[in-house]
């Protein structure tokens, strides 16, 4: 585990480019993952395993954005 919250407070900056890239592309009319989450919100019906797949995928970096950010604030306040 210390090994995976180094790794991600080290590459901050790279997560923080593939959230705002493969996170959110394609940009055009809306953010995909926005229209995913709407999707899912809508009740998600008509969803399959693919969408479903998609969503993980475009709302990985954010995932891994938010860990790399609590890693860092709670590195921040051991000092």
């Amino acid at each position: 585990m210390n090994y995976f919250k180094n790794f991600l407070i080290k590459n901050l900056g790279l997560i923080a480019l593939l959230s705002v890239t493969l996170g959110l592309a394609p940009f055009n009319p809306e953010p995909h993952i926005w229209g995913k989450i709407k999707w899912i919100q809508g009740g998600a019906k008509g969803m399959q395993l693919i969408d479903w797949w998609d969503t993980f995928f475009h709302g990985a970096p954010f995932i891994l954005l938010t860990l790399a950010l609590i890693f860092k604030g709670l590195s921040l306040g051991k000092k």
